[in-house]
């Protein structure tokens, strides 16, 4: 069945209130990301009415210093399926971080499923149509981006990015080709499953997801050069810590159990 509706509707709230059905949301978190927000929000419209899905956007602001929610606010004024949530308890001039943020957009989300980008517009929302049909072809969980054959990255990231993805395959048995890929849609279940209260978690998503039983598929995506604001991270500057989290990854998967359990029928002789 098709992810797509019959007829276009973007999410809001009607006249009483109560929120309209959304099938997919789109959360994306921004710390100071003030020359991105408005084309990253008409893009992600662009790329999704055309296709008659109903639809929300959250934009996470993670204790950005600039003018992203100032002009994240002019933004909603007129585009009701625009939301703005606002990270509390930042540490001053900085963010919490991705994993907290995408796990606060992942709480208020509405959608049946939910899909995640970065907001420097490196992630391109026109791969997002695509990703759903593949999503519907495949019937899989979750669809992860892999931009392999389109990195727009220097070469010591690139690297970096492999040396990641070689430790990750080594502890975890990963075998996602591209996890520090942001661009990815899943079931809502899915992204509330994952403990991402737990800074750097995001970047497990896909491999978490599927140790959970849940199928993910991978698809080509596309990857733009950064050409406005400032790179959260360096190139070795998050190397020990990322080997830090997969070996943190690797004991709670081995400690994980199965949660699932049926109530037991009262028989008939039972009150």
């Amino acid at each position: 069945m098709s992810h797509a509706i019959s007829q276009q509707q973007s999410a809001s709230d009607d006249t009483s209130g109560t929120p309209v059905s959304v099938r997919l949301s789109v959360v994306a978190p921004a710390h100071n990301e003030q020359d991105n927000v408005e084309a990253l929000v008409n893009e992600v419209h662009q790329a999704l009415a055309p296709a008659g899905l109903s639809f929300e956007m959250i934009v996470v602001d993670d204790g950005s210093t600039d003018d992203t929610q100032p002009r994240l606010r002019a933004l909603r004024t007129t585009r009701p399926w625009l939301r703005i949530l606002e990270m509390q308890n930042t540490p001053p001039g900085k963010g919490l971080g991705q994993s907290a943020a995408f796990q606060a957009g992942f709480r208020a989300a509405r959608g049946e499923l939910i899909a995640v980008l970065d907001a420097d517009l490196q992630n391109d929302p026109a791969d997002l149509p695509s990703m759903l049909e593949v999503m519907d072809k495949t019937d899989a969980d979750m669809v992860q981006g892999d931009r392999s054959a389109n990195r727009r990255d220097h070469v010591g990231r690139r690297v970096g990015s492999w040396v990641g993805r070689t430790v990750r395959g080594l502890l975890l048995g990963d075998a996602i080709r591209d996890t520090g890929c942001s661009l990815r849609v899943m079931k809502a279940e899915i992204a509330r499953s994952v403990p991402l209260q737990y800074r750097g978690m995001h970047r497990f998503i896909p491999v978490t997801a599927r140790q959970l039983g849940y199928t993910v598929v991978e698809a080509p995506v596309h990857h733009r050069p950064r050409i406005a604001g400032e790179p959260k991270y360096g190139t070795f500057n998050r190397a020990i810590p990322s080997l830090i989290d997969c070996l943190a990854v690797r004991w709670m998967s081995n400690r994980r159990r199965p949660t699932e359990a049926v109530e037991i029928s009262a028989g008939p002789n039972e009150r």
